[in-house]
This record gives structure tokens, sequence and C-alpha cells, in this order.
């Protein structure tokens, strides 16, 4: 059986160990994600807010912004890490091929979106399907750790390399990290065991690599029966 570590942050500041992004350049109307989290007290207030923000460029590009799918009242949240063109368009988070599977995956150890809450890490599509970069993880993370504290989920699901990095604050692969418990400090009251997975994107083109996925699908079951 694969051991399992439960690892805290050492430090209780949950942006102490992230690249905070370079300054923006001060704008006509320009809203600090600061200034918008302290107005926000629900998820359709941070909705709101975030289509209101306008330090990244991403959403002039996008069509619409890509909140969340699922239950807000679930056990389980599931984090992956920016809209691609099927997200883009039905304005909700995994769907698509990469959806598919992923509702399959869910479907394996008993959920589905009724029992699961989705979002990302990044609410607006980058041009193309890119990776998000670190100056918009970061840039994003703010709004991501408010997210997760008004869900208050019991167990967060790191899907892919990208959300990994920004809740993991690792440099190297999701390959090291995935399937390893570890503890998510929100903020100093909050603390929620998390635990990294391979995107069903990367499934998709690497399915040797589902039997890794199928471990993490285990684990993650076995710790809600804990729940």
């Amino acid at each position: 059986n694969r051991m399992n570590y439960d690892i805290e942050t050492k430090n209780s500041n949950p942006g102490s160990e992230i690249p905070k992004p370079p300054p923006i350049k001060q704008q006509e109307n320009f809203i600090s994600s600061e200034d918008i989290l302290k107005k926000c007290s629900n998820l359709s207030d941070l909705c709101e807010s975030l289509k209101k923000f306008n330090g990244s460029n991403l959403k002039k590009t996008a069509s619409q912004i890509v909140f969340s799918d699922g239950n807000p009242k679930a056990k389980i949240m599931l984090i992956g890490e920016a809209p691609g063109a099927d997200e883009d368009r039905l304005g909700k988070p995994f769907v698509g091929v990469s959806g598919q599977l992923l509702d399959k995956m869910l479907d394996s150890i008993n959920l589905n979106r009724e029992k699961a809450y989705l979002t990302n890490i990044v609410p607006w599509r980058p041009p193309g399907n890119r990776t998000p970069t670190d100056y918009e993880i970061a840039l994003f993370r703010p709004f991501l750790l408010k997210h997760i504290e008004l869900v208050n989920p019991k167990i967060i699901v790191a899907v892919g390399g990208s959300a990994a990095k920004a809740l993991l604050n690792i440099n190297d692969g999701i390959l090291r990290h995935r399937g390893l418990w570890k503890k998510l400090v929100v903020n100093e009251k909050l603390k929620i065991d998390i635990i990294a997975t391979l995107h069903p994107a990367y499934l998709l083109r690497s399915p040797s690599q589902k039997k890794l996925a199928w471990e993490d699908l285990k684990l993650i079951r076995d710790k809600l029966k804990e729940l």
C-alpha cells in the first residue's frame, strides 16, 4: 500500500511561498483583488466581483466567466487549472471529452456532480487553451482561496499540475506529488485536507497513467468514508 503523508505548511500565511504577481500598472477604474475580496460574503458576490476585476486581460478574449459547477455544499471540492474551449462555450468547468472522463472517474468512487463541487484556478479561458502563466496563477490565487473559504469543503482535489502548483507551492512535476495527503492552510482558522491527482486531459494523452489516477481515487474514496 502506498504510504500517505499529512504535511502542513509551516507558515500560516497561505500566500507566503507563492511569488506575488508583479505590480499592475494603475489604470482608470482599476479594482484590486484585496478591495474585491473584502466585499465578498457569498459565492454570488465572488462571481460578480470576479467579472468586475480588471487586473487580467484574459476576460477580454474569453466568451464568458467559468465559475463553478456541482454542489457548493458537497464535502469534496475539485480544482482544475483553467477553462478550455468547451468550458468557455458552456460556462462550466470540466466539460467536453476530459469532463466526460472526469465524470467516469467520479462515478468509479460513487461520486457525481451532485456530490462534488468543481472550479478552476483561473476563471477565464487563456487564448488557445494554453496553460495559465505563473503570473496568472498568482494573480487569481487570492480569489481561489476565498472561493475555498466560502465553500469550506472537507477535502480538496487539485486536478492537474497547474492546480497542484497553485495550491501546494510545488515547482516540480505533479507525478512526484500526486497521491499524498497534505494540509492546505487557507487562512489562520481554516486548514483542509488536499490531494493532487492527474488531469483527465493528461490521462487522455497518456492512458497508461490511468492506473495512477485510480490509486488516487481510492485514497479519496477512503478519506470520504472517514468523514
